[in-house]
């Protein structure tokens, strides 16, 4: 088992640092900020570890991957693009080995044939520009994630049209570039519930308002009765799970019942780094939670000493509750996950567990 020097030690352990620093509720540092540090400290471990094999490789990573993911259990971000990587170390792998017995001339030979294959499933050929194709292929991810906003942002004009209501919670960078893109031709209106107890619509609505986007900012016990009259809701996840529901914020259940009693669609702006092959069941034990204090405030000291509080910053929303998602790859009914989970990730790597 190839292990990580001191240097790369301390990268790790300032990397979860840096993580669990950045604020819960909502991606206002962002998805995007964790997937990119994340990527860049992968290339590092990738880059400066001493491997000479796929299949070492693969186990070094995974092993990290698995460390990373127990240290950090609420950023699912960070699971999903080591799992991303790890996908791309077998897809450059196999890819050398296919280029490999193009240009041999005896690969015709049933013997080649069966040894090539079983050195293919095993990953264990030394291939000497592997490390180099890999790096190339991580720098090619960095770039999806980078413009994967911008992607989402372009389609929001087949969704969003003229003198429409919409509604949505809290602060989701991908859907405030999402509804800016749109207001740049069309004329709609936007009420967004404030997403107590930390108050990120408040913001979410200065910024649109800023864009000359006509909103309205509501609490969130008015979501029901506020509903009658949107459109369409539009949302942020914090993670799409395996078998189409969500990971979001506090409140985005209430939204979702809402609309499903009303029958407005629902639709959820996210990335592909967002999609991961965990259940609900998996994922509320990375669940995180923050002070109470907000959601207490102003109660009375012998009133508070009697109260048990729990604040959690994620909830779970069902599949049948999402109308589609608006992802940088295309617009995905919830049904289609399964199909985007085997083409993004391996199967082997669902768990991120280190082979034997």
């Amino acid at each position: 088992m190839v292990e990580l020097s001191e240097e790369l030690r301390e990268s790790v352990d300032a990397f979860v640092v840096g993580v669990t620093q950045t604020s819960g509720g909502d991606d206002t540092k962002g998805a995007l900020w964790t997937g990119k540090e994340t990527l860049q400290l992968l290339k590092r471990i990738i880059g400066q570890s001493k491997w000479s094999t796929a299949a070492e490789l693969l186990d070094m990573v995974r092993l990290e991957g698995q460390e990373l993911c127990e240290r950090v259990p609420s950023e699912a971000v960070v699971g999903n693009l080591i799992r991303r990587v790890l996908k791309l170390i077998r897809d450059e792998y196999h890819s050398a080995i296919r280029g490999r017995q193009e240009e041999d001339d005896t690969q015709d030979s049933l013997h080649k044939m069966m040894v090539s294959s079983s050195s293919t499933s095993d990953l264990r050929q030394p291939i000497p520009d592997l490390k180099s194709k890999i790096m190339e292929s991580v720098e090619e991810l960095m770039m999806e994630l980078e413009t994967s906003s911008e992607e989402i942002a372009t389609q929001a004009l087949e969704h969003i049209h003229a003198n429409e209501v919409i509604l949505t919670l809290g602060r989701s960078k991908t859907v405030e570039r999402f509804l800016k893109h749109a207001a740049k031709e069309r004329k709609f209106q936007v009420i967004v519930a404030e997403c107590a107890p930390f108050y990120h619509g408040q913001e979410m609505a200065t910024s649109l308002a800023k864009a000359k986007i006509q909103t309205t900012v509501i609490t969130d016990s008015a979501i029901f009765a506020i509903m009658s009259r949107v459109n369409k809701v539009i949302i942020g996840t914090n993670s799409i799970l395996a078998n189409g529901g969500l990971r979001a914020v506090c409140g985005s259940h209430t939204v979702a019942l809402s609309a499903k009693h009303y029958s407005v669609p629902l639709y959820v702006c996210a990335s592909m780094l967002k999609l991961t092959p965990t259940y609900a069941c998996d994922s509320e034990e990375g669940n995180k939670f923050v002070s109470p204090h907000e959601s207490l405030r102003g109660l009375d000291g012998k009133i508070l000493s009697r109260i048990s509080s729990v604040t959690p910053v994620f909830e779970y929303v069902p599949p049948d509750l999402v109308t589609l998602f608006i992802s940088n790859l295309s617009g995905h009914a919830p049904s289609y996950v399964y199909r985007l989970l085997a083409e993004i990730y391996h199967p082997d790597d669902y768990e991120l567990t280190a082979s034997s």
